[in-house]
């Protein structure tokens, strides 16, 4: 078990993600960011399936078939878009639908991305890496067209105008004030 590595490792991400929400005026977000991780639940898997360069909860997924600490920091987090999932309000056409998520979630999502593709490239991280990383799995996410625009624009601005700039806008624009 490498419980060491992955403590280190998730609390370098919370505080970059803190770091991040703090600039743009998300004090409590920051603070609470991924505190479920601390939890017995995740932390257990973290530290057993921990490499360093990815999430554990994937090695996790590959092994079992499904991740448990994902089921349960999911659900917790209201940053995640898998949190913004409900049955459709046409619950006879079948299925589950995404819901807008309150920027102040897209915000810390964005924080969040910031902070993984920091974490898990390194020295190699570029404001480009986040807007990469969604990319890759842009089809898989079932996001709301609301909540998909506004990501997918700050995701852009990062990537084209840098962390300041968007950061500035986030704090402007998106959030008010």
């Amino acid at each position: 078990m490498k419980a060491v590595q992955h403590f280190l490792t998730i609390t370098r991400h919370k505080w970059l993600v803190m770091k991040g929400c703090f600039a743009v005026g998300l004090y409590w977000q920051g603070i609470c960011h991924d505190l479920s991780k601390y939890s017995f639940t995740e932390f257990r898997v973290g530290a057993k399936y921990y490499q360093g360069n990815r999430s554990p909860n994937a090695a996790e997924r590959e092994a079992l078939g499904y991740s448990t600490a994902w089921l349960h920091h999911k659900g917790r987090n209201r940053h995640h878009w898998e949190y913004w999932i409900d049955y459709s309000a046409r619950i006879y056409e079948g299925g589950m639908a995404p819901v807008p998520m309150p920027e102040k979630y897209v915000v810390e999502m964005l924080m969040d991305r910031i902070a993984a593709s920091r974490v898990y490239r390194g020295k190699d991280y570029t404001d480009g890496d986040p807007l990469a990383y969604y990319i890759r799995a842009k089809e898989k996410q079932m996001l709301h067209p609301q909540t998909r625009a506004l990501l997918e624009k700050l995701l852009s601005m990062l990537a084209q105008e840098g962390e300041k700039a968007t950061f500035a806008y986030v704090k402007k624009e998106v959030l008010g004030g």
